[in-house]
Order: structure tokens, then sequence, then C-alpha cells
């Protein structure tokens, strides 16, 4: 005699899994990035993935859409600034804040509020509170549109719905829109 208990071990309420922010690190200078890594990653707080060649700086950032990146201006061949371009031209990635890192300002020019590209710029050389107060600085408007779909989605799956709740890219509005 064959019995089959059917038991469901997940509560029913389950908040979704928190993920860390990923950021990008772009810098020719595998020291840095090793160590920029290290540290943040050492907080807890953040999942870091470098690149040191800039050549590859765009592709690395398609495969790994991180939700920030950390962007070196001076760089052999391909200086930040054009990394930056061709970044902020490609509609998959032009809503990913970029920070541009450099040893050709002060740290005062830095907090002046002046912007390279558009773009908010820290001062090499640069401590890592400095580096955590510049990454969550930038992060905020991302990490709150994305909770935003995360609490969406959990209320839609709560209701057995199939339904994802996804941004659309064209045009750049940030409408939010439910596909089936």
């Amino acid at each position: 005699m064959n019995r089959t208990i059917e038991a469901n071990f997940l509560p029913q309420d389950a908040e979704p899994i928190k993920e860390k922010p990923c950021i990008l690190i772009i810098d020719n200078n595998r020291d840095f990035t090793r160590s920029a890594k290290a540290a943040l990653e050492r907080t807890g707080r953040y999942f870091v993935c470098e690149e040191n060649d800039a050549s590859k700086a765009h592709q690395t950032a398609k495969g790994l859409q991180p939700d920030l990146i950390l962007l070196d201006i001076v760089m052999p061949e391909t200086d930040g600034g054009e990394v930056a371009a061709r970044i902020q031209s490609d509609p998959a990635l032009h809503r990913i804040p970029i920070v541009f890192l450099t040893a050709l300002v002060t740290k005062a020019e830095a907090k002046s509020g002046l912007r390279i590209q558009g773009n908010p710029f820290l001062a090499k050389p640069i401590s890592l509170p400095e580096l955590i107060e510049g990454i969550e600085e930038n992060l905020p408007a991302r990490a709150a549109f994305d909770s935003q779909v995360t609490r969406a989605n959990a209320v839609l799956s709560r209701k057995g719905d199939r339904k994802l709740l996804r941004l659309r890219n064209g045009g750049g509005n940030g409408r939010e829109e439910v596909l089936e």
C-alpha cells in the first residue's frame, strides 16, 4: 500500500532574495581593480567584477548588466570617455550609472558636483569610505526601480499569475508594462 503525501515547504509570503548590487570596475591597472574588488566585497554589500582591457569593456558590461560601472578615464588605446560613450549609446546599457575614476582632478573638484560627459567622478587615490559613498550616491535610482519590479512580481506570483513586470527599453521612457 503506497501513500503519497504532498507538502509545500516554502512559506507562502516569502520575501524575494535580495541580491547584492553588481559593480563593474573598468581600469587598466590590475592592482587597483583587484584591491578595490577585494575591499568592496569584504564589506558584504556588493558583488564586484573587473575588466582591465578597455577594448573589451563594452562587451563585458553587456554580458554582466551591472548596477553601476566605475570607469577609469586614462587608459591606453581606448580612454574612459570612449568606453562611456559606447555604453551609453547601447539601448541595453544606457540606464546603467557610470562613475568616472580619475587622478586628473583633485578631491575638492570631485566633491564640487562637476561632471565629466554628464557623469559624476571620483578622484584617485581614493579611500574605501569615499568609494562606497560614491557608489551609494549613484545606485539609488536603479535600486528603487528594481525593488518596485521585484515587489510587483512577488504580488503577481502570489496570485498565481505567470505575467512578469518588465521595464520597456523602447524610447527610454522608463514605462512599466505587464507582458504575457
